[in-house]
């Protein structure tokens, strides 16, 4: 099983090396007789010509460098920048500085975050009519720029949004609450800008690629709605909301012209990686190592009990049909959603390790010889552990039975990493410095071909 294994890692990251971040930056933009072309979009070069580079993601760092390594030495004489990045991210580059907004693997807003997300305000408030402004955006992003609005501290807002989640709101109504309480959510950043043209460059990590959910949409002409922010917080936690919050947003509904100040830059954005690239890629790296691709999908969503458990199934269903010399794949990308279980015991997981190991409650019932099931996301975290996720096949799963694991007392409390940390089936990256949501690998062969 482990020749089977190497191939589903190594399926793996052929889909992670396809959205390499520098790779898809220097992919996107152009350098042609003084001008930069990107898409459609043409800037043309002019004497007192300013080139600033701004923006936030766990992408962010191989943006940046992406843009340095295609910009010629003239134009590169003339550039500044700051992103706002994950501290394991941050390195030396030429003339961006990488901002390390917050820890490592604690996906929450900071007041270094905060801090950044001044000095970028600043930085693009700045520019002229003759300068451009480049934005790298990608996944993590909406908690690396956080900028709550004068009179509420980045506490309030973040114990505020607790409260939301756990009195149920949806994202829809997060998210409104969210855009009224920032400088720089929905489109902030592109009314704060001052430049002639500003270019967008985006790696997805949200199902549909929505660009006014990726980041929050920071480039993107949206209009705040501080009346429906009260509506929801009325609704939801009328008691547990500050008076600094309540205030900022009638002053928002009084003061809604000013709010809205009118966009004077030209912008586009655009694009450059998303879930389907990586699974596009992964398919392609299937078929080179001798695998039938019999399913590939992007941008699938669920319970990802649910998930791991039909994966595991339907690879038992396709084992049963297989001849002895047949080597199948299912290659799945997009991002379920984890329901905690309550319980006091110490747990620890993500949303991928809870895939697999549901996937293994449902193998362990039978003869898993021939099936290998990985899944990991493509930014090398898995909630809040140093995993990217987990694989499993029948080696592993033997592993499990010798230790006396038993699956199930994992599985209910979501409690996945101690399980897989346990039997070698961890999957262990390290930051990849992108993000497109999770690929799912599925390899199936006969029984007579497992080994």
């Amino acid at each position: 099983m482990r020749v089977h294994r190497q191939s589903a890692i190594e399926i793996w990251k052929a889909g992670v090396d396809a959205v390499e971040s520098t790779r898809l930056v220097s992919n996107a933009i152009q350098i042609e007789n003084d001008q930069l072309v990107c898409g459609s979009d043409l800037w043309k070069l002019k004497d007192n010509s300013r080139i600033c580079v701004v923006g936030a993601g766990k992408a962010g760092a191989g943006m940046a460098a992406g843009i340095e390594s295609i910009l010629p030495d003239e134009w590169l004489n003339r550039t500044e920048g700051w992103v706002n990045v994950p501290a394991d991210c941050v390195s030396s580059l030429r003339r961006i500085h990488l901002h390390a907004a917050r820890p490592a693997g604690v996906n929450e807003p900071t007041d270094a975050g905060a801090e950044g997300t001044r000095r970028i305000l600043e930085l693009i408030g700045s520019l002229g009519p003759d300068d451009l402004c480049l934005v790298v955006i990608s996944g993590g992003g909406s908690a690396l720029l956080p900028a709550p609005p004068p009179g509420v501290t980045l506490e309030q807002k973040q114990k505020l949004t607790r409260t939301l989640m756990h009195s149920g709101a949806t994202i829809h109504e997060l998210n409104s609450v969210r855009r009224a309480l920032s400088e720089v959510k929905g489109g902030g950043l592109l009314r704060a800008c001052r430049a002639g043209q500003l270019i967008c460059l985006i790696i997805s990590d949200v199902i549909g690629d929505p660009l006014d959910t990726i980041a929050s949409g920071p480039t993107v002409e949206t209009q705040s709605d501080p009346e429906a922010a009260i509506a929801v917080l009325e609704s939801r936690c009328p008691d547990e909301t500050p008076e600094a919050i309540w205030k900022a947003l009638r002053q928002q509904v009084h003061q809604q012209a000013d709010h809205s100040s009118p966009i004077t830059t030209k912008y586009s954005n655009h694009i450059v990686g998303n879930n389907s690239t990586s699974v596009s890629a992964a398919t392609r790296k299937a078929g080179e190592l001798g695998y039938k691709v019999i399913s590939s999908s992007a941008d699938l969503d669920g319970d990802a009990d649910e998930i791991g458990k039909s994966l595991a199934q339907r690879c038992l269903d396709e084992r049963n049909r297989l001849s002895s010399s047949e080597k199948i794949c299912v290659i799945e990308g997009g991002e379920p959603t984890v329901s905690l279980a309550k319980t006091d015991l110490p747990r620890r997981g993500g949303r991928n390790q809870q895939v697999v190991l549901a996937a293994a409650e449902v193998l362990k019932e039978a003869d898993s010889s021939g099936i290998t099931i990985l899944s990991g996301g493509t930014d090398g975290e898995d909630g809040p552990t140093d995993a990217a996720g987990a694989v499993i096949d029948s080696e592993l799963l033997a592993i499990a039975e010798q230790q006396s694991l038993t699956i199930d007392e994992f599985l209910s409390i979501n409690n996945s990493y101690p399980f897989f940390e346990a039997i070698g089936g961890l999957l262990k990256t390290g930051p990849t410095h992108t993000n497109v949501m999770d690929l799912r690998v599925a390899l199936v062969c006969s029984k007579d071909n497992a080994d």
